[in-house]
């Protein structure tokens, strides 16, 4: 019986790349679409080079393939629509749209899944900002196509509202109240439509709105914990969930809010594919093909550092003085700053001591 697919999957950067490692490793076969010959993905797949809303392009894609999924969330979903024959897309797009807007999001996980959201509104003029109360500290985003910290506006004091304004007349926006939070955490979770597996909670430190380092497991109780990972598996079974999630949440004393989700493998899970029996990529394609899921096991805490374009000549440094250390690099041509260019996995128990 041959068991081999096909899968198509739109978006060829470097998480196209771990899906499309991950699932040749399964014995499948890939197919990217990504609008860079030179993309991450194409050292590893057949790619189909064409912008992610050419129509005609996905459509050949659907058509080569047995099982279509994205790698990151802005495609149009519309056009995948279009394209996706029947059972095609497990994913499906209801998913891409939620995550797609802000607006959309805080609704669902509010009101649909039940979860704890920090307080927010809906602002759709500079007029909805009036009367703010400026004793609290606000973030103002756009609805839809922020992300890195790209589309928002923190609201700190009156100089802060004239940028907001602009942002509010320019797009729909969410007005959030500025969670004081202790750290933040994300939970991975994966579905094949009918179960779910879920990932350890991991501990994310950032610095100018761009992940910095993941630690497994977060450093909060295990009551917690088990809290977090309980919020993960409930949206996710309210999206009948197939592939993999990334839920972001914040820890505010011994509450858990949930900020974001990400419908598809994420920068916090990059540590699954040392430090766990199965990755976050294994079990997205585990997932998306229908297959039943394992449940996960952390091997031993682990850190994970990304590797940005101003750090490829320490992350090189570190690797050749500490050999245990796991160095990926994704094959980005251009290093440049700020720029996600892979990522380093240790296995320790003193993650303050794991620094380039």
């Amino acid at each position: 019986m041959n068991s081999t697919k096909t899968i198509g999957i739109i978006g060829g950067g470097q998480l196209g790349q771990m899906m499309a490692i991950s699932a040749i490793y399964m014995g499948h076969k890939v197919i990217t679409l990504d609008p860079a010959a030179d993309c991450p993905a194409s050292r590893v797949s057949e790619v189909i080079v064409a912008p992610y809303s050419d129509v005609e392009a996905l459509r050949q894609l659907a058509e080569h393939c047995d099982v279509l999924t994205y790698e990151f969330e802005n495609v149009d979903a519309d056009a995948l629509d279009a394209v996706a024959k029947e059972g095609q897309l497990p994913q499906g797009t209801d998913l891409l749209r939620i995550s797609q807007n802000r607006i959309f999001e805080k609704d669902f996980l509010a009101n649909k899944a039940g979860v704890t959201v920090a307080p927010y509104k809906v602002v759709t003029s500079s007029l909805d900002l009036e009367h703010l109360d400026l004793s609290k500290k606000h973030v103002l985003k756009t609805a839809t196509g922020g992300y890195d910290g790209h589309g928002q506006v923190v609201i700190r004091s009156e100089a802060d509202l004239e940028d907001a304004n602009k942002l509010a007349n320019s797009a729909e926006c969410v007005l959030e109240e500025f969670v004081s939070f202790d750290l933040e955490i994300s939970v991975i979770v994966s579905g094949n439509g009918k179960d779910v597996t879920v990932f350890p909670v991991q501990e994310n430190i950032h610095r100018n709105n761009i992940l910095s380092k993941t630690i497994v497991p977060a450093r909060i109780s295990d009551k917690l914990s088990v809290k977090a990972q309980a919020m993960a598996v409930k949206i996710a079974e309210q999206l009948n969930l197939s592939g993999t999630l990334c839920v972001e949440m914040f820890v505010a004393g011994d509450e858990i809010l949930v900020n974001e989700i990400a419908p598809r493998p994420h920068n916090s899970g990059h540590y699954s594919i040392e430090a766990c029996d199965f990755s976050q990529f294994d079990t997205h394609i585990l997932g998306v093909l229908g297959k039943p899921l394992p449940a996960i096991k952390l091997h031993a805490p682990a850190v994970m550092l990304n590797v940005l374009g101003q750090h490829m000549e320490q992350a090189q440094a570190y690797i050749a003085e500490k050999p245990s250390a796991h160095l990926h690099l994704y094959g980005k041509i251009e290093a440049k700053h700020n720029r996600k260019m892979g990522h380093v996995t240790v296995f320790s128990d003193e993650p303050d001591s794991v620094e380039f």
